[in-house]
């Protein structure tokens, strides 16, 4: 299977790795980016084959991933515009829509659009997918094999469900940073080491989520096992809630889905 990347930074880095670990051929894995820098440091790491131009890359691929940035990505595909054959292309910019895409690719249909989230980088991403009705079932059998190299994927069938996906996973390691953030602030205040307070804050929110991942019950379950009546945790958690730090959050990713859309408008305007 010939694959073609276009664009080679990190998210592409993380993919190809991921997929000659998985046993893909680096010699059916093609990638054209500009920079000089992004090609010696793919073709030496993996094997693969680097192009500097669209022009110099093979023509009707059997996969196209589009791994440039949004706003550069009307600009990247008009190149490979009647290059493609029936390829299947897999976008993994954030916000375009499959609609836009199509546009951009010549009316290309075989599209499949993804959210990976920045832990892909060591192989613990999760991926929403949305596929176009032109794809059948080999072809998402495709795509998800290309982002499974990465970590896990869920399929969403609504399209606009996307900037959801956006909010809570593409955004979310984020808002697990600011957490382990200020546990690691207050384990400062409280009088550890910065090198003390970044374990336990660390560590504390990698156990609990490996604890979460491997139970059946509900996360509101678990958290109220961990809150005795009186206690501790109880404490913690009234004055969490009096500052509404649940109700925060909720709100944060709504709004980040909100702003998802109205990017993918700005971003997919001709």
């Amino acid at each position: 299977m010939k694959i073609l990347f276009l664009g080679g930074g990190n998210m592409a880095n993380a993919l190809i790795g991921g997929m000659v670990k998985q046993g893909y051929a680096a010699s059916d894995i093609h990638v054209i980016d500009p920079g000089s820098e992004a090609r010696g440091r793919l073709a030496g790491s993996y094997g693969v084959i680097c192009h500097e131009a669209a022009t110099q890359a093979p023509a009707a691929p059997d996969v196209l991933v589009l791994a440039v940035k949004p706003q550069q990505m009307k600009e990247a595909v008009a190149p490979l515009v009647g290059r493609l054959g029936n390829a299947l292309v897999i976008s993994i910019a954030a916000g375009l829509d499959i609609a836009a895409l199509s546009r951009w690719l010549g009316g290309h249909r075989r599209i499949v659009r993804c959210m990976p989230n920045t832990p892909a980088l060591i192989g613990a991403g999760i991926t929403g997918l949305c596929a176009a009705p032109d794809v059948d079932a080999i072809g998402r059998d495709i795509a998800d094999s290309v982002l499974h190299a990465v970590g896990s994927t869920v399929w969403i069938d609504d399209e606009a469900k996307m900037d959801g996906v956006t909010a809570i996973s593409g955004s979310g390691p984020a808002y697990v940073f600011l957490f382990i953030e200020a546990l690691q602030q207050a384990a400062s205040e409280l009088g550890f080491s910065t090198e003390q307070a970044r374990q336990l804050a660390i560590e504390t929110v990698q156990g609990a989520a490996a604890l979460a991942a491997r139970s059946e019950e509900p996360a509101s379950t678990l958290r109220e096992r961990v809150t005795s009546k009186g206690g501790t945790t109880a404490a913690a958690l009234q004055v969490m809630d009096e500052r509404g730090v649940k109700a925060g959050i909720v709100a944060g990713c709504h709004a980040a889905a909100a702003r998802g859309a109205e990017l993918g408008k700005l971003l997919g305007a001709d």
